[in-house]
């Protein structure tokens, strides 16, 4: 019987092939004994995820504006019974000979501009008023209200949904205010009490 001889290739592809074989099953013999055994160098996504508190601004959360528009400015301020003589009487309305605090802020463009949700809430209430004009009232979390008149348009219904940002109408003219021509009054009511929206805007709601 004759003996066959392997070819120099294949003897050498075997002793690679047994080779590779013993040095995996040491690595895998390792493995198993030592599965947390790591380079220490290793980095984890997971473990920057759940180890560091990074904290997170929900921007939603964070009182904006209530109009769209670069050149609004303010035509009458919130009165103030802590304020200067002066600045009370330039937070009044005078209206049918008789002088009435301002309970809010009024907001003046060159021309009729959009009015927005300062925060996501519910429309609780949407009318119209002989002296105020359509009127348009907001609910958001953490007993806040903010109430939007003089609007000329009304783009939401009471029982609505909306966002921050979202456009609810457009300026107006007011009966009440007719010296201050096209306008935005705005008012902001917390825990049930008209506060200055001014000392409101970028507060955190959560804060307040």
């Amino acid at each position: 019987m004759k003996t066959r001889k392997l070819k120099k290739g294949v003897v050498y592809a075997l002793y690679a092939l047994s080779f590779v074989t013993v040095l995996g099953t040491i690595y895998l013999l390792e493995f198993i004994s030592s599965p947390n055994k790591l380079d220490d160098n290793t980095t984890y996504v997971n473990d920057i995820i759940i180890e560091e508190e990074i904290p997170v601004v929900n921007t939603n959360n964070i009182i904006t504006k209530p109009y769209l528009g670069e050149d609004i400015k303010i035509i009458r301020y919130f009165y103030n019974y802590q304020s200067s003589e002066e600045e009370q009487k330039n937070s009044l309305i005078y209206y049918d000979n008789t002088y009435i605090p301002n309970s809010g802020v009024d907001y003046q463009g060159s021309e009729a501009f959009d009015v927005v949700s300062i925060l996501d809430g519910e429309v609780t209430k949407v009318m119209e008023n002989n002296l105020l004009g359509k009127i348009v009232e907001i609910t958001h979390d953490n007993n806040l209200i903010s109430v939007y008149q003089s609007l000329s348009e009304v783009n939401v219904n009471e029982g609505d949904t909306v966002l921050q940002g979202q456009i609810i109408g457009k300026t107006g003219e007011a009966n009440i205010s007719l010296d201050l021509g096209n306008h935005l009054h705005f008012e902001l009511i917390h825990n049930g009490t008209n506060v200055n929206p001014e000392e409101y805007y970028d507060k955190q709601l959560n804060e307040l």
